[in-house]
């Protein structure tokens, strides 16, 4: 059975996480739109889904990093009178690498992609979201937004933004009847770049590392459920209570002792600024 005649909205839905998160709101019979940078890819996913669950994908073409896409992808949701009561804000670009290796080219549009299309998509579909309440919204955070890590200095700070914006939105929108929830995955296998990166780090990180396709249910079971944050995996809510253990002198070491290894590794240039949430290394605070 379909939820009632209202749809889904996915952002970055096209591979990794976003398509997980897809075929789960599938299999849940919500009707879908999927918006991700133009290819096949979207169109693929969008006519499978269509076929096998019955239910309506309607797919649409965006770079939302940029401004005026954000504001263009309401407009043509608008137009096509679709009323949206669930937003996952998943589109976001990851990397892993020395702050001095990043271009200003690069950060911009990171912090553009993870931080503004977040929050002016989130805005521009405020209203529609308290019309068609009960509603919805998750947003994709990352386990790097508690923790000071190596490599993860922009992309961090990106994703403790999204943590507090989720956080301070739950409270200022319950009242209208909308559910605010935040997911913190730790490393996922997103995509050939990412579970190649993810095989290199240490055997404690391989613990916490899990595929798109574990997390997308965990995700959307715990939204349904109103849960604030959501901490997927039981290492990565082990790592969590680890840093709280833990003294300062004890993680500053640990952290130090991280620095120096990762000096010592020389990675391919093609995968420093792969698409994935979070490095792969021990999650654990400065």
């Amino acid at each position: 059975m379909t939820m009632r005649n209202t749809y889904t909205l996915i952002t970055g839905a096209s591979e990794g996480f976003g398509k997980a998160l897809a075929f789960d709101c599938a299999a849940k019979k919500m009707n879908l739109i999927l918006v991700a940078l133009p290819g096949p890819e979207l169109y693929n996913l969008s006519d499978y889904i269509k076929r096998n669950y019955k239910i309506d994908v309607v797919p649409i073409e965006k770079d939302l990093s940029k401004e005026e896409n954000c504001i263009a992808l309401f407009e043509e949701v608008s137009a096509l009178q679709l009323p949206v009561n669930m937003l996952i804000n998943n589109a976001g670009i990851g990397s892993t690498m020395l702050f001095g290796e990043g271009s200003l080219r690069f950060y911009q549009q990171q912090i553009k992609l993870n931080v503004l299309a977040t929050t002016l998509i989130t805005r521009l579909f405020l209203n529609m979201l308290k019309k068609n309440g009960p509603s919805y919204i998750l947003n994709v955070g990352s386990l790097s937004c508690f923790f000071f890590l190596v490599k993860k200095q922009v992309y961090g700070g990106t994703k403790s933004y999204i943590y507090f914006f989720s956080k301070s939105l739950h409270r200022e929108v319950k009242a209208d009847s909308i559910h605010v929830s935040v997911i913190c995955p730790g490393g996922m296998n997103t995509n050939i770049a990412a579970t190649l990166l993810n095989k290199s780090s240490s055997w404690l990180s391989r613990l916490s590392i899990m595929n798109p396709e574990e997390v997308a249910p965990i995700a959307i079971n715990g939204l349904l459920k109103r849960r604030e944050v959501i901490i997927p995996g039981k290492w990565n809510q082990f790592f969590m209570l680890l840093d709280k253990l833990l003294p300062s002198s004890v993680k500053k070491m640990i952290t130090t002792h991280q620095m120096k290894q990762i000096k010592s590794i020389a990675l391919p240039r093609e995968m420093e600024t792969v698409p994935f949430s979070l490095q792969n290394t021990i999650h654990l605070s400065a």
